[in-house]
C-alpha cells in the first residue's frame, strides 16, 4: 500500500483545504512530519485513518467529539480525500463526517449525513466512480488492505508510546493488544464453544443419570418391601458407576419379588381348599334348615285352611243363587227399559199440552188432529195474499230503481253537453300535436345523418392522441437504439483496434517449435510476443461484433415500429379532420359537438315518437264525440219510457193494497198472520203425536210386567223383587269364583306337601345352625381374597419390575455413547482452557496462539534491535509462569554484555524507545504477513526520538533508512529539532490563528 496524495478540508485544526503530496515526500524514502505542539501533526495521521476506515484511531475517537474544524467557515464542508495504490489498484476515497450545514431556506442549521465516495483510475478511462455506499467502500478497502482499523493504527501509524507500555505491561495486557491485532478471538470462541459443548454434554449425561435415578425410584416404589432388602444407591447424577449400581440394585429387587410370588401361589392354593370345604358344609346346613322350615310352613298353612272352610261354603252357595238369578236378568232389563220409555212419553205429553190454550189441554188426539186440519186449510187460502204483498214490495223497489236511473241519465246529459261544448278546441289541439310530431321525425332523420360522422371523428381523434404518445415513445426508443448501436460499434471498433495492436501476441500463441510461422515463414521463434495489459482476444472481439450487430437489428426494428405508428397516426388525423381538412379539432371540441348533436337527436326522436299516440288520441276523441251524441239521445228516450212505467206501477200497487188489507186481519202484515197460523198448526200436531206416544208406552210397560213375573216363577223365585235382590254382576261373580278356586288350590298344595318324606324326616332332626356355618365360610372367603390380592400384587410387582428394569437397561445403553462423547469433549475443553492435567503449562488455546505470534514478533524485532543497540540486546519470548498467572506471553531482553536475561520493564528510557521501535517494526512485518503479504510502502512513526543520544539516534535512523531498500517510505512524527537537520525532506505543520496549514520542505 502506497499513499500518493492527501487533501484535508475543515478537519481538526485545519480551517481551510490543505494538500499533502506523499509522492514528493516519499522520494527520499525518509521524511519528517514536524511542527509545534498542538499544530496538528497527529491530525494528518488521523485524516489518513478517517479516509480509509471512516473513523480516527480509537484513542482519539472520544464520544461526542466532532471532526469538524472550529476555524472553518460555516459554508465550507469538512472533507478528507486520499489517493493511494493498494492491491495493484489506484483508488481515490473521499469521506465527509456527519456535520451541521446552513439551511437552504431560513435561518439555522440542519444536520448533513455522513457521505463516502470511492473512485478508481484506469489508464484508458481515467477516473470513474465505483461506489457511494459506506458499507461497500469499507468492505472493499478492508479487503484490499487486509487489516482492520486497529491493526492499521498499530502497523502503519506506529505509536511508540503504546509499544513502550507493551514492553512494561503484564501478560494480560499484552494478550489484549495481540488479540486485537492478530484477531485471535476465533480461538477464544473455540474455547467457549468447547466449554459450551462440555456443558451441554454434561447436562445430557446428568439428564440421562437423572432419568435412570427416576427409574430407580419407580423400581423402589414398585418393589415395595422387596426393595428394602437391597443396598441403597449412593452414586449421584453425573458420577461414574451410577448406571451399573442401578442395574445391580434392580436385579436384586426382581429376584426378591419372584421369591415372594412363589410364596403367594402356595398360600392361594391352601386358601382355595379351605374355602371349598366351608362352602360344602354351608350348603348342607342351608338345605337342612330349608326342609325344616318347609315342614313347619306346611303345618301352618293346613291350620289356616281349616279356619277358612265356612267362608268357602258361603261363597259357593251365594254363587249358585246368583247364577239362577241370571236367567231372570233379561226380563228385568226389558221391564226397566219399558218404564224409562213410559216416563219419557209422559214428560213429552206434559210439555206439548202446556203450549196449548187452556180449553184444548184435555182434548184427545182425534180432536187435536181435526183442529190441525182446519187451520192448515186456512193457511192454504192466504197464499195469494202473501204473493200480492211480496209484489207490492217489489214495486217499491222498482220505483226506487227508476228514480236512480233518472238521476244517472240527467248527470249523463249534463256531462255530454259540457264535453261537446269544447269539442272544436280539443280537435284543433290534437291535430297540432300530430303535425309537430311529423316535423320532429323529419328533423331526427337529418340529425342522425350528422351524428354518425361526428362520432367516427371523435373516435379517430382519441386514437390520434393515443398514437401521438406512441409516436413519441417510438422516437425515444429509436434514439436509444441508435445510441446503443453507436456505443456498441464504438466498443467493437475499439476492441478490434486493440486486438490488431496485440495481434502479434495472438499469432505467437499459435506458434509451435520447429514449425514455420504463418507470417514470416521462419521455423525459429526466438522472441515470441507476449500479451500485454488489456490484451483482446478473438472471442472478445466476436462478442463485441455480435453485440454491435444485435444493436443494429434493434435499431432497424425501432425504425420499422416508428414507421408503422406514424402511418396509423396520420390515418387517424385524416379521419379526425373529416370533410374540413384545414382544421384539426381537439377531442374536447369533437366531444362537445357529438354531445350537442346527440342531445338534439334525442329530443327530436322523443318528439317523433309521439306521432302515433297523437293520431290515436285524435281518433279516440272523434269516437268519443260520436258516442256522447248517441248517449245523450238515448238518455232522452229512456226518460220518456220511465214516465209511462211509473204510472203503470202506481195503478198496480193500488189494486194489491186492497187485496192485502182484506187478508191480513188483525196482523200488521199477511206474512205475520201466516206465521201465527203456522205456529198454531205445529203445536196441535205435536200435542196429538205426544198423546199417541204416551198410550203406546203404557201398553209396552204392562206387557213387560207380565213377562217378568213368569220368568221369576220359572227360576224358582217367589217374586220378581227376590230375583232382583239375588242378582250379581259379572265382576262380583268372578270375585266369588276366584276365592273358591284359591281355597281349593291351597287345599291341594297342602295335601301334596304333607306327603313329602324328606321334609318330614328333616323335621325329626335337631334344628340347623346356618349362622355358624356362614361365619366359617366368610372367614375362608376372606382368607382366599387376601391371598389372591397378595398374589395379584406380587405378579404385578414382578411384571412392573421387569418392565422398569428393561427401561433402565435401555437408558443405560443410550447413555453409553453420550458419556463417551462427554468424556472426549471434556478432555478437549480442559486442554483448550488450560485446566487439564495434560496441559503442562496451563496455557489457554488463545494464549498459546498469541504466544506463537509473540515469538514471531520477538524474532523479527531482534534483527533490528541488535543493529540499534550495537548487538547488545536481543528480545526473546518466554513461556514461563510468573506467580499464579498462566504462562505464554512473557517477553524478556537478553543483555550480551552480561549474558543475563531480564524483563523488558527494566530497560532505561532510551533503551525502551529503540526496543519498542524494533518491536513495532517487527510487529508490522508479522501483521503484514498475517494479512496475506500486502505490501506496506508507507509507514509513520510517532514521537519517542527525544530520549536517544546522538549515537543511538544515528543507529536508529540507519535502521529506518534501511527500510528504503524495500522501496518503502517512512514518515517520522516528531518535534525534536535535531531531526530537522538530519532529515532534509520535511512536512511542516504551522499553527496559525485562522487554523493550521502544511508546508512541504523538499531540500
Amino acid at each position: 500500500m502506497r499513499l500518493h496524495r492527501l487533501s484535508i478540508t475543515a478537519f481538526g485544526p485545519f480551517g481551510a483545504t490543505q494538500e499533502v503530496d506523499f509522492d514528493a515526500l516519499s522520494s527520499a524514502g525518509l521524511f519528517l512530519l514536524h511542527g509545534p505542539t498542538g499544530a496538528g501533526k497527529t491530525s494528518v495521521l488521523d485524516a489518513v485513518c478517517f479516509a480509509l476506515y471512516g473513523a480516527v484511531p480509537g484513542a482519539r475517537q472520544s464520544p461526542g467529539a466532532s471532526l469538524r474544524s472550529d476555524h472553518a467557515p460555516v459554508d465550507l464542508p469538512t472533507e478528507v480525500q486520499l489517493e493511494l495504490t493498494v492491491g495493484g489498484r489506484r483508488l481515490e476515497v473521499t469521506r465527509s463526517p456527519a456535520q451541521p450545514r446552513p439551511k437552504k431556506r431560513g435561518d439555522g442549521f440542519t444536520m448533513e449525513k455522513a457521505q463516502s465516495r470511492l473512485r478508481g483510475y484506469d489508464p484508458e478511462r481515467g477516473w470513474h466512480a465505483l461506489s457511494k455506499s459506506h458499507q461497500e467502500i469499507g468492505e472493499e478497502l478492508t479487503q484490499l488492505i487486509g487489516m482492520s482499523r486497529d491493526q492499521f493504527c498499530q502497523v502503519v501509524l506506529l505509536p511508540q508510546g503504546d509499544f513502550a507500555r507493551f514492553l512494561r505491561s503484564d501478560a494480560e495486557a499484552r494478550g489484549k493488544l495481540l488479540g486485537r491485532l492478530f484477531d485471535t478471538h476465533r480461538f477464544a470462541a473455540v474455547e467457549e464453544r468447547l466449554a459450551e459443548l462440555r456443558r451441554g454434554a454434561e447436562a445430557r449425561v446428568t439428564a440421562a443419570d437423572e432419568r435412570i435415578l427416576a427409574l430407580a425410584q419407580r423400581i423402589a416404589q414398585a418393589a415395595g418391601p422387596a426393595g428394602a432388602e437391597a443396598t441403597p444407591i449412593a452414586a449421584r447424577p453425573g458420577e461414574p458407576g451410577l448406571a451399573e449400581a442401578v442395574l445391580e440394585w434392580a436385579a436384586i429387587a426382581r429376584s426378591t419379588a419372584r421369591e415372594r410370588l412363589d410364596i403367594a401361589h402356595r398360600v392361594v392354593a391352601w386358601a382355595e381348599d379351605r374355602q371349598r370345604g366351608a362352602r360344602d358344609a354351608l350348603d348342607a346346613v342351608r338345605e337342612l334348615a330349608r326342609l325344616q322350615q318347609r315342614y313347619e310352613e306346611t303345618c301352618l298353612r293346613s291350620a289356616a285352611l281349616e279356619e277358612r272352610r265356612p267362608e268357602h261354603d258361603r261363597c259357593q252357595k251365594e254363587l249358585d243363587r246368583a247364577r239362577k238369578a241370571d236367567r231372570v236378568a233379561p226380563a228385568l232389563e226389558l221391564r226397566e227399559e219399558a218404564e224409562r220409555a213410559y216416563r219419557a212419553a209422559s214428560d213429552g205429553l206434559g210439555r206439548a199440552r202446556a203450549l196449548l190454550s187452556p180449553e184444548l189441554r184435555d182434548v184427545g188426539a182425534d180432536r187435536l188432529a181435526e183442529l190441525e186440519r182446519t187451520f192448515q186449510q186456512e193457511l192454504y187460502a192466504l197464499d195469494a195474499a202473501r204473493e200480492a204483498e211480496e209484489r207490492s214490495a217489489r214495486i217499491d223497489g222498482e220505483r226506487v230503481r227508476l228514480n236512480r236511473e233518472a238521476q244517472a241519465d240527467d248527470e249523463l246529459i249534463r256531462e255530454a253537453d259540457a264535453w261537446l261544448a269544447d269539442w272544436d278546441t280539443t280537435r284543433a289541439a290534437l291535430k297540432g300535436r300530430v303535425d309537430a310530431s311529423q316535423e320532429a321525425a323529419t328533423r331526427a332523420e337529418q340529425l342522425a345523418g350528422l351524428l354518425a360522422p361526428a362520432r367516427r371523428r371523435l373516435d379517430a381523434a382519441g386514437r390520434r392522441d393515443g398514437l401521438a404518445t406512441d409516436v413519441q415513445q417510438a422516437e425515444e426508443r429509436l434514439t436509444g437504439a441508435r445510441e446503443q448501436e453507436l456505443d456498441a460499434r464504438k466498443s467493437w471498433l475499439d476492441l478490434r483496434e486493440r486486438r490488431l495492436r496485440g495481434i502479434a501476441a495472438e499469432l505467437a500463441a499459435g506458434l509451435v517449435a520447429g514449425e514455420p510461422c504463418t507470417v514470416c515463414g521462419s521455423a525459429d521463434h526466438p522472441v515470441p510476443a507476449s500479451p500485454g495489459d488489456g490484451h483482446v482476444d478473438r472471442a472478445t472481439e466476436e462478442r463485441a461484433l455480435a453485440a454491435q450487430q444485435s444493436a443494429e437489428e434493434a435499431r432497424a426494428r425501432a425504425e420499422q415500429q416508428l414507421g408503422r405508428v406514424r402511418e396509423r397516426h396520420t390515418a387517424a388525423e385524416t379521419e379526425a379532420r373529416g370533410d374540413d381538412a384545414s382544421v384539426s379539432s381537439t377531442v374536447a371540441e369533437l366531444g362537445s359537438l357529438v354531445d350537442r348533436l346527440a342531445g338534439e337527436h334525442a329530443e327530436a326522436h322523443r318528439l317523433a315518437a309521439a306521432t302515433n299516440p297523437a293520431r290515436e288520441a285524435l281518433s279516440a276523441a272523434e269516437r268519443e264525440h260520436t258516442e256522447r251524441l248517441e248517449q245523450r239521445q238515448e238518455a232522452h228516450g229512456r226518460m220518456s219510457a220511465r214516465t209511462a212505467a211509473r204510472e203503470a206501477l202506481d195503478a198496480e200497487q193500488a189494486r194489491l193494497e186492497e187485496q192485502i188489507a182484506a187478508a191480513r186481519g188483525e196482523s200488521p202484515t199477511v206474512a205475520a198472520h201466516v206465521e201465527r197460523l203456522t205456529r198454531r198448526v205445529a203445536r196441535l200436531a205435536d200435542a196429538a203425536e205426544a198423546v199417541r206416544t204416551e198410550q203406546d208406552a203404557a201398553q209396552r210397560r204392562k206387557e213387560a210386567d207380565d213377562r217378568l213375573s213368569d220368568a221369576a216363577f220359572r227360576a224358582g223365585f217367589d217374586t220378581p223383587e227376590a230375583a232382583a235382590a239375588t242378582l250379581l254382576d259379572a265382576t262380583a261373580q268372578r270375585d266369588l269364583q276366584h276365592r273358591i278356586d284359591a281355597w281349593q288350590a291351597e287345599a291341594a298344595a297342602v295335601a301334596d306337601r304333607r306327603g313329602e318324606r324328606d321334609a318330614r324326616e328333616a323335621a325329626e332332626r335337631p334344628a340347623a345352625q346356618p349362622s355358624a356355618a356362614q361365619g366359617e365360610f366368610e372367614t375362608a372367603e376372606w382368607l382366599l381374597r387376601e391371598a389372591s390380592s397378595a398374589l395379584a400384587a406380587a405378579a404385578e410387582r414382578c411384571g412392573e419390575l421387569t418392565r422398569l428394569s428393561g427401561q433402565a437397561a435401555d437408558e443405560v445403553r443410550r447413555l453409553g455413547p453420550v458419556r463417551q462423547e462427554y468424556e472426549r469433549i471434556a478432555r478437549l475443553a480442559g486442554l483448550a482452557a488450560g485446566t487439564s492435567a495434560d496441559n503442562e503449562r496451563k496455557m489457554r488455546l488463545e494464549a498459546y496462539v498469541l504466544a506463537a505470534r509473540l515469538e514471531q514478533v520477538a524474532a523479527a524485532a531482534t534483527a533490528r534491535l541488535q543493529r540499534m543497540s550495537s548487538g547488545r540486546y536481543t528480545l526473546v519470548h518466554s513461556d514461563a509462569r510468573t506467580g499464579g498467572r498462566r504462562a505464554g506471553l512473557g517477553l524478556h531482553v537478553v543483555d550480551a554484555w552480561t549474558g543475563s536475561e531480564r524483563d523488558t520493564a527494566t530497560l532505561s528510557g532510551g533503551e525502551t524507545f529503540f526496543a519498542s521501535l524494533a518491536l513495532a517494526l517487527g510487529l508490522a512485518d508479522v501483521v503484514t504477513e498475517e494479512a496475506g503479504g500486502v505490501r506496506l510502502d508507507t509507514l509513520f512513526i510517532d514521537e519517542g526520538f527525544g530520549s536517544l543520544d546522538d549515537q543511538t539516534l544515528d543507529e536508529v535512523l540507519d535502521v529506518l533508512d534501511s527500510l528504503r531498500e524495500r522501496d518503502r517510505s517512512v514518515g517520522i512524527v516528531s518535534h525534536v529539532a535535531d531531526l530537522r537537520r538530519r532529515i532534509p525532506v520535511r512536512l511542516e505543520v504551522v499553527k496559525e490563528r485562522q487554523g493550521s496549514s502544511v508546508r512541504h520542505r523538499l531540500e
